[in-house]
């Protein structure tokens, strides 16, 4: 079972690594590069994500002080639904302002 956990303390580092690159550079994956039109939230999203999946594996090798089982739900379900909202947030299309609208006036 420990295999798991590691494959998953793994990911959380991947998805750390990509939400500070996305932060930094700009840089989105590929396979979402379509999709994101606000990078910035794509990459605090990535990091919230990523931090939660870590820090329960951690938990679970016991890397850091023990805390209770509630805080460690609660805390790494709140950080994960943050990185997720934050990232479907940065998929939404980007509202036109009525400045740009079409030039015919139609």
């Amino acid at each position: 079972m420990a295999w798991v956990v590691g494959t998953g303390a793994l990911l959380g580092l991947l998805a750390i690594a990509s939400g500070i690159v996305t932060l930094q550079k700009g840089w989105i994956p590929p396979m979402a590069r379509r999709h994101v039109t606000r990078p910035q939230l794509h990459g605090f999203g990535a990091v919230f994500t990523g931090t939660s999946v870590l820090l329960q594996s951690l938990f679970h090798f016991r890397v850091v002080p023990r805390v209770s089982w509630e805080t460690r739900f609660f805390a790494g379900n709140a950080l994960l639904f943050a990185g997720l909202l934050l990232i479907a947030c940065s998929q939404l299309p980007l509202r036109r302002s009525r400045d740009h609208a079409d030039p015919s006036g139609v």
